[in-house]
């Protein structure tokens, strides 16, 4: 699944710790010690003075999306059950190491699916453009891969498991992609547009079994194996819905979400109560579309 929030940087944060209200006559004790304590309020209000304005940015953009679209639980569990089957028993390792747990995971699901809504609203896929999409889809391929940083590597890293390398075993000690720690490099399935090109048109041609000479992408050297190979049992029908959302999503003006935000949040009447954070949504609320350029009258 695509990713396309606005802000990411801190939304693992965000969704997993929450915010506490300083108001509270009493506050909860998050860490005790024999230096002294430190409350929900202590963390929030350091939360707040470091990471506050991205916070509420993260935050209201959330509520102001929510607001306007309508993504349910049930969008939201079938993306949560594809990331599991992408990640296969990695899911937990694959999470963890971008700061989530399961329940703050799937609100950052909802918040992607959401400005994915918001991307193609007004977005058009015709028949055609749905029937391509399938065609190119029907393949899948189930593959694993050693990502290393230069060609003399890959070579030497070929070579082993040319000789009989166990693969898991070398991804795990030269990978330089965190899960093939536990992975072994495993990738799960995946069909045509799910790759960097250079790597999709290597996995595609090979033969189960076979392993690939180095190939070079923008993330540096794979090797790579694909191990199945299948065709799609579901049919057009089955997946045309699938299809005409990421047909959509690929047509979709990624520029055009942050305007959208904004006049969302203008329409709301967006009033910061807290001085210190009120500049925080600036960027939103102070946002004016740039004029149209003017085209040149064409000569009679």
């Amino acid at each position: 699944m695509k990713k396309t929030l606005l802000t990411t940087a801190l939304a693992a944060s965000i969704f997993t710790l929450g915010a506490c209200s300083d108001e509270e006559a009493s506050s909860p004790v998050v860490v005790s010690s024999e230096y002294g304590d430190i409350t929900e309020n202590d963390l929030y209000n350091e939360m707040k003075a470091s990471i506050g304005d991205q916070a509420l940015q993260l935050l209201m953009i959330e509520k102001t999306l929510d607001a306007e679209y309508d993504v349910t639980d049930e969008q939201v569990e079938a993306a949560l059950a594809a990331d599991k089957e992408e990640q296969g028993e990695n899911f937990e390792a694959f999470i963890a190491q971008q700061g989530y747990n399961e329940e703050s995971y799937k609100k950052f699901l909802k918040l992607n699916l959401l400005q994915e809504e918001a991307l193609i609203e007004g977005v058009e896929a015709t028949d055609e453009e749905i029937q391509a999409k399938y065609d190119a889809m029907k393949t899948e391929v189930n593959a694993r891969h050693i990502l290393v940083e230069d060609e003399a590597t890959a070579n030497e890293v070929k070579q082993k498991l040319d000789e009989g390398g166990d693969f898991a075993a070398l991804a795990a000690e030269y990978s330089t992609e965190p899960q093939a720690q536990t992975s072994g490099g495993d990738l799960g399935w995946f069909g045509r547009g799910a790759m960097v090109p250079e790597f999709e048109e290597a996995a595609f041609s090979l033969e189960p079994g076979v392993i690939s000479d180095p190939v070079q992408s923008d993330f540096g050297f794979h090797i790579i194996e694909v191990i199945e190979k299948r065709e799609m049992e579901e049919t057009l029908e089955d997946k045309k819905d699938e299809l005409a959302r990421e047909v959509k999503l690929e047509k979709a003006d990624t520029s055009a979400l942050f305007a959208t935000v904004s006049q969302l949040m203008k329409d709301a009447n967006v009033e910061i109560q807290d001085e210190e954070l009120e500049g925080a949504l600036a960027n939103f609320l102070d946002y004016e579309e740039p004029a149209a350029e003017e085209t040149e009258e064409s000569s009679e």
